[in-house]
């Protein structure tokens, strides 16, 4: 064998501490002047790992789809533009890796891991003098974003020296060719993916060169913040407003209302604000928020996109890759910004909309999932732009952009469980079973969450440190919890104990020893909240709950043994208007199991009072407009058991409530 060829091998290996395997020391990176110093740095993939019903997530996604998509998919396949062959030459294969990647490194799965350096290896022998890289057939900007985003974690991951001079190289091509190929088309609508990875190669390398290129691509991008000064999309968007159904390229209103483009928008101002230090910058972000609650917020934790923004009706839907973008435009948003709000709405996303459209085996998932979802079925719907297959459980529902791209979902959210603070401390911007581990002060620290969260409030910290070692644990306040009850070592902790106080955290500043233990209490009180057409939505603590339609699995098409396309039917009754005069929900919890969003099993209900409302009927082959609150009923009253939203794949969530005279039966 010569040496290029054993060189190769043990690449592949991971063999040296250059080439692959993970690095022992898990720091975060602040940002270099003149950056804006972020609120909360992230740390590093690896840092973070999961525990509990959180890594049995993550291991249901290594046996299905994630782990197995590439031995059957072509788009992925062998034959991968973006591994020297001749098929699917532009974002599917970034897209895939972009969630495989991290997730086999989690998991510290030799087989995923070596699927992920396929990857990893071509890309990187790919570079071209000129420092171009990638599939020769495609030049197009955009999927090179997605793939440097890739590289970012994997250097992350290995500290294999070959990524940061390879990243300088193409950027320094980047630079030179931009003036005369500028931005089109999805990448100048995603142009924040990119200066996310300069500023990325920026804070590690210090390359000045770096900061004109970001200011070139933010001026050829679109001027997301503008959107959103003077919101014009206030209502659903149609083939025929948007011009989709003319022959051409995609008009710019199209581009500017579709729902992904939206979702990688909302870190935006944000990551300019890195650079530009402007107060409106900053501020922008709640914003955009705003208008996409006001007119297009659903129950899920989403605004609707199917494809484009649909309104506020909880029959519309939202993309899968919205989903995940939206997670990880959030996870980026709180390191910079350090709003604690911005935690809450992670959590509602990653612990709703997420699981509500992946099956339980994770072997199909949804293009678009509805809050109010009645049949999953080939049928025409009110979509705004999507076809008929939209709401199937499948393999590619639809478009197969998602079919790619839903891989990153729990992966990132585990990675963003915790972060590192500016002055030497930790904080965790969400809940879940975790284990960090990283170095304070130059010594180890290593945190174990042990959690049943978002089924449970109760979360434990147990501290292990090299020595004794001051630091500040900084722990997030969601809004809903209102007062939490803080212990060190089962001593309560007063307000007087916190320094550092800001809204939404609660700072524990002190010498951790060996051992010390932290447990928070959040309180999980049932709640209804107000959604469309002044419908009533049940939550929990970061949990939406919903009314499970004892829903019918039929394959319709089979591509192996565990990937099929199926339709999702009901025959039970769900037009429902609940009571609440005196009727607040009941809670009943179960066990956690390994599969906590499972309909079957789930780990917590509540039990609401309902009357049937028959004039609520289909419409469009989905649940017709909720009508409008209050309303009347004479049918008997019934006792309903709601679900957590990701467990109940049909399902009503947006409820019309009964008005003041049909109390409870109780």
């Amino acid at each position: 064998m010569d040496m290029k060829h054993l060189l190769r091998n043990l690449i592949l290996l991971g063999c040296c501490s250059s080439v692959g395997i993970a690095k022992q020391v898990n720091q975060a990176v602040p940002n270099r002047a003149p950056l804006k110093e972020n609120a909360f740095n992230p740390l590093p993939l690896g840092a973070v790992r999961p525990l509990g019903w959180l890594l049995q997530q993550e291991q249901i996604q290594a046996n299905g789809l994630t782990g197995h998509l590439d031995e059957f998919w072509n788009d992925v396949g062998p034959n991968s533009g973006w591994l020297g062959g001749t098929g699917e030459s532009w974002e599917r294969g970034p897209y895939y890796l972009d969630g495989l990647l991290p997730l086999a490194y989690q998991l510290n799965d030799p087989k995923l891991i070596a699927k992920a350096k396929k990857w990893v290896e071509w890309s990187l022998e790919s570079q071209r003098p000129d420092g171009q890289f990638g599939p020769a057939k495609n030049d197009d900007w955009w999927p090179r974003m997605v793939m440097l985003k890739v590289l970012t974690q994997y250097a992350e991951a290995t500290d294999d020296s070959r990524v940061l001079p390879f990243m300088r190289k193409y950027f320094a091509f980047e630079k030179r060719e931009l003036p005369d190929r500028p931005l089109r088309d999805w990448g100048r609508y995603r142009w924040q993916d990119n200066v996310y990875a300069v500023l990325w190669l920026y804070n590690r390398t210090g390359d000045a060169d770096l900061l004109p290129l970001a200011k070139l691509l933010h001026d050829q991008g679109y001027d997301w913040e503008k959107q959103f000064d003077n919101f014009a999309y206030t209502g659903k968007q149609t083939s025929e407003k948007l011009g989709l159904d003319k022959k051409g390229p995609i008009p710019d209103v199209a581009m500017q209302t579709h729902g992904v483009n939206n979702a990688m928008a909302l870190k935006v101002a944000p990551i300019w604000w890195l650079l530009s230090g402007s107060e409106s910058d900053r501020s922008a972000l709640a914003r955009q928020l705003t208008m996409l609650d006001r007119y297009h917020g659903l129950p899920n934790g989403m605004f609707s996109g199917d494809e484009h923004l649909a309104g506020r009706d909880p029959s519309q839907g939202i993309e899968l890759c919205a989903v995940v973008e939206t997670m990880f435009s959030y996870e980026q948003d709180f390191a910079i910004l350090g709003d604690s709000q911005l935690g809450d709405r992670l959590e509602r996303a990653a612990y709703n909309a997420l699981p509500g459209t992946l099956s339980n085996d994770m072997w199909s998932h949804q293009y678009d999932q509805q809050p109010n979802q009645i049949a999953c079925t080939r049928a025409h719907r009110q979509w705004s732009t999507n076809g008929p297959d939209s709401n199937l459980f499948g393999l590619e529902p639809n478009f197969g952009c998602c079919t790619a791209n839903l891989h990153q979902g729990w992966p990132k959210f585990v990675s963003s469980l915790w972060m590192a603070t500016p002055d030497g401390g930790l904080v965790v911007p969400a809940y879940a079973p975790s284990e960090v581990r990283t170095e304070v002060k130059g010594g180890p620290v290593t945190i174990r969450e042990e959690t049943e969260y978002p089924f449970r409030g109760d979360v434990r910290f147990t501290v292990q440190v090299g020595s004794e070692t001051e630091f500040p644990l900084v722990l997030r306040i969601p809004e809903w919890a209102g007062v939490a009850t803080v212990q060190v070592n089962g001593q309560s902790m007063l307000p007087s104990d916190v320094t550092g106080s800001q809204t939404g955290f609660y700072t524990l500043r002190r010498n951790w020893k060996n051992g010390d233990v932290v447990t928070v209490a959040l309180p999980m009180e049932p709640r209804s909240v107000r959604s469309f057409h002044n419908s009533a939505v049940f939550e929990r603590g970061p949990l939406v709950f919903s009314l499970p339609l004892d829903a019918k699995w039929d394959a319709l098409k089979h591509y192996t043994a565990q990937s099929a396309d199926w339709q999702l039917t009901s025959s039970v009754p769900w037009n429902y208007a609940v009571a609440l005069k005196g009727c607040g929900p009941q809670v009943k919890e179960e066990s956690v199991t390994a599969t906590p969003f499972d309909v079957e099993h789930p780990a917590v209900t509540l039990q609401v009072e309902a009357r049937q409302l028959p004039e609520w009927k289909m419409v469009e082959n989905s649940a017709g407009t909720v009508p409008a609150s209050p309303v009347s009923s004479n049918a008997p009253s019934q006792t309903l058991q709601l679900v957590p939203y990701g467990a109940a794949k049909l399902r009503i969530t947006a409820f019309p409530y009964l008005n003041e005279s049909a109390s409870c039966s109780k």
